[in-house]
């Protein structure tokens, strides 16, 4: 459950879209003074018109830094939460409040409390993919970025939970030889690739090189011949001699894989199944007409507690810290 809040406003759309909505947003970017950070998940056209898009170490980066009055976030609830944990004095916007994400819900906060109890005097480092309620019961944040530099920091006889993702969670184990304590979350599009049907596109392509994210699972990252976070992967593709690609993540980062390495080829890793799994469901719920209306209505606005805001300051400060 969100511990952000809706605010009460009237959200109805009495008036037609602007027959121009690139033109009516960079309107009302002015008026607002307005920011709009996106996701590399986001569809296409939001990319296009963002002020900044990137990863989640970079979009809280550029969240703690503007100067605007207001954010719009394309993106997930959790990034969004961020932003305003960052900037409590602003107005932050997401375009559909319910773009939440399946990672975050796999750990409720009642549950990991009594997960957190039980293993006393353990460090919690988690994932920035989390609840505002998980980051206020954290010590430190990280994200996919930066995940291993931040656990090699922390003193070797310092125990560790790690959270939500198990699967992050051991590719960092890996990495840094720790023995760390995994909660058992995932997300619903990084455990959804076919390692089977990965294998089968390098038999077919057989000059392409496979790239993975580090919340896809063990059998699918054995088979990457490089492992990172979107923004990773995406400077990967360009400096790498390879010409194809098959790339393991959510597909809207081949967008901008396709703009800055346009004489590459770049082929989605297939899900399980014969779907679209591989898209993010709750990504793919924003959309460029609602991002108008957010903007139009200053709605839905992210919101919350001060002392939930505040308690998860804290271990978000201790990751750009760490991460400078």
């Amino acid at each position: 459950m969100f511990t952000t809040t809706l605010a009460q406003r009237d959200t109805t759309q009495t008036s037609a879209l602007p027959l121009d909505l690139f033109a009516a947003i960079a309107d009302l970017k002015k008026e607002l003074n307005a920011v709009i950070l996106a996701h590399y998940y986001q569809e296409p056209d939001i990319q296009d018109i963002a002020d900044f898009i990137g990863d989640s170490l970079q979009l809280a980066k550029a969240a703690a830094k503007t100067n605007a009055d207001a954010i719009v976030f394309a993106g997930v609830h959790f990034m969004a939460e961020t932003a305003k944990i960052l900037n409590p004095d602003k107005l932050v916007l997401l375009p559909d409040l319910n773009a939440g994400c399946s990672l975050a819900d796999s750990c409720p906060a009642e549950a990991f409390a009594a997960f957190k109890a039980a293993h006393p005097n353990h460090l919690v480092v988690s994932y920035i993919n989390c609840s505002a309620d998980i980051k206020a019961m954290s010590d430190i944040i990280c994200t996919s970025s930066n995940a291993v530099k931040i656990v090699q920091q922390i003193p070797k006889e310092q125990p560790i939970i790690f959270a939500p993702d198990r699967n992050l969670g051991r590719y960092v184990m890996e990495q840094t030889g720790r023995d760390l304590v995994l909660w058992e979350g995932s997300c619903i599009v990084h455990e959804t690739f076919s390692e089977k049907k990965i294998v089968q596109l390098k038999v077919i392509h057989p000059e392409a090189e496979a790239i993975a994210h580090p919340e896809c699972e063990s059998s699918v990252l054995r088979h990457a011949s490089f492992i990172g976070s979107t923004a990773a992967l995406l400077k990967y593709c360009q400096i790498s001699p390879a010409q194809e690609f098959i790339v393991a993540t959510e597909p809207g980062i081949i967008h901008q894989m396709q703009k800055l390495a346009p004489s590459k080829r770049f082929i989605p890793a297939p899900p399980q199944n014969n779907c679209n799994c591989n898209e993010c469901p709750f990504m793919r719920l924003n959309t460029l007409e609602k991002l108008y209306w957010a903007m139009k209505n200053r709605t839905p606005e992210i919101t919350m507690s001060e002392d939930i805001r505040l308690a998860a300051l804290r271990p978000m400060q201790r990751m750009l810290e760490m991460s400078a």
